[in-house]
């Protein structure tokens, strides 16, 4: 699907001009990237304008810290940016320098899912290119769409849904402890570890694990049933209970289900 930029208020669009006026003047940059709500058409006058600039491989360690140096001086000093900051509640810049190296990093087994396959997403694939300079945006493109390789895909499968059931098995021990709360932490980081698994077993890419839940479950991969049973997952009458370990029974089924 080819993304386009949507924005919310003349201040955003402004904003945006002035991000691309900027870094097509930098001879390290390759190009900026639209990225979250305002690539695909989801913002608000109080969301930020959400961009990365694509940096080349080979000198962006050596360049990094004098980019961001460069950009936060612009950033203080620009009035598009100062009047994108009036618009809304939350609205400002939220600029990322990235060299497209795409890489899984080493997790262990809390703390919920890692961030490979949300950084191909949001950078990749649904972002929304404002300028380009050469060809590695398109290379990126190429090498990382429709999705990555089998090989890496089985291995990142068999990870997440390690992960995701060694927390269910954690959450009856700790419902007959009454740790109550520390059982729904437990349930919240499977129920994202299950939606990473859900992502990678249907080779789409996703958004987020955490907001626009519905979006990327009903819209993208079209199961507006499996949707409503995620909801009712977080539906809880009583914490003190035992109904989180049965919560986690559900969505150990889900597992079974869908993430294979």
């Amino acid at each position: 699907m080819h993304y386009r930029a949507a924005y919310p208020t003349n201040e955003h669009e402004r904003a945006a001009r002035r991000l691309v006026e900027f870094f097509s003047a930098v001879p390290v940059a390759e190009a900026v990237l639209l990225v979250c709500s305002c690539a695909r058409g989801r913002a608000s006058r109080d969301s930020c304008l959400d961009a990365a600039v694509l940096v080349r491989p080979e000198v962006f360690p050596q360049e990094k810290d004098a980019l961001e140096q460069q950009w936060n001086a612009f950033w203080e000093g620009d009035d598009a940016f100062a009047s994108l900051r009036q618009v809304g509640k939350f609205s400002d810049v939220h600029l990322d320098f990235i060299d497209g190296c795409f890489v899984p990093q080493k997790r262990g087994p809390t703390g919920g899912p890692d961030g490979f396959e949300l950084a191909i997403g949001n950078y990749v694939a649904y972002s929304a290119p404002l300028w380009e300079r050469g060809d590695l945006f398109r290379r990126l493109k190429e090498r990382w769409l429709p999705y990555y390789d089998e090989w890496l895909r089985e291995r990142r499968l068999a990870m997440v849904r390690h992960y995701c059931l060694n927390n269910l098995d954690h959450i009856p021990l700790y419902v007959e402890r009454g740790l109550h709360f520390q059982a729904f932490n437990r349930l919240y980081d499977a129920h994202r570890e299950f939606l990473q698994a859900l992502f990678i077993a249907r080779r789409t890419y996703p958004i987020a694990y955490d907001k626009w839940i519905q979006e990327q479950i009903v819209d993208i991969l079209e199961m507006p049933a499996l949707y409503r049973t995620l909801v009712r997952l977080f539906e809880i009458e009583h914490l003190e209970s035992d109904e989180i370990a049965r919560k986690a029974e559900v969505l150990r089924g889900l597992v079974a289900q869908y993430a294979v």
